[in-house]
């Protein structure tokens, strides 16, 4: 490797120097100043936002502790009622389906019963 002497080293420095001048002339000092006051404030609003979540977040999480279990209580109760309600319904088919076929007359067919039936259709959506 090539040793670099004192006389190169205080030309590279000059150069370096003489650079680092030209840049700077190339930048108002105001501006920068501007730019990093309003980088400071930036700075202040994220953390200021931060923070805010940060303490929205353990909220969110304490709720949802507290109402976690009551969640798996009601699911349990739902599934439990659905169930019910499906056994209901099929004994009521089965039922029906033996009375129709002691008692034909007892049910009218599709035609008459949709006469017969004043009954809201509960699965078209409301108007």
């Amino acid at each position: 490797m090539e040793k670099i002497t004192t006389e190169e080293r205080a030309s590279i420095r000059a150069a370096s120097e003489e650079v680092s001048l030209q840049f700077r002339s190339l930048i108002d000092t105001a501006d920068v100043d501007t730019i990093k006051h309003t980088q400071h404030q930036i700075l202040g609003k994220l953390q200021d936002s931060n923070a805010v979540l940060s303490h929205f977040n353990e909220y969110s999480e304490q709720c949802y502790a507290e109402l976690s279990g009551e969640f798996v209580r009601k699911t349990r109760l739902l599934k439990s009622v659905k169930s019910d309600l499906d056994h209901i319904f099929t004994k009521l088919r089965s039922m029906k389906a033996k009375l129709k076929a002691t008692y034909p007359d007892a049910f009218p067919d599709s035609a008459t019963s949709e006469i017969l039936d004043k009954r809201p259709d509960l699965d078209s959506p409301l108007q």
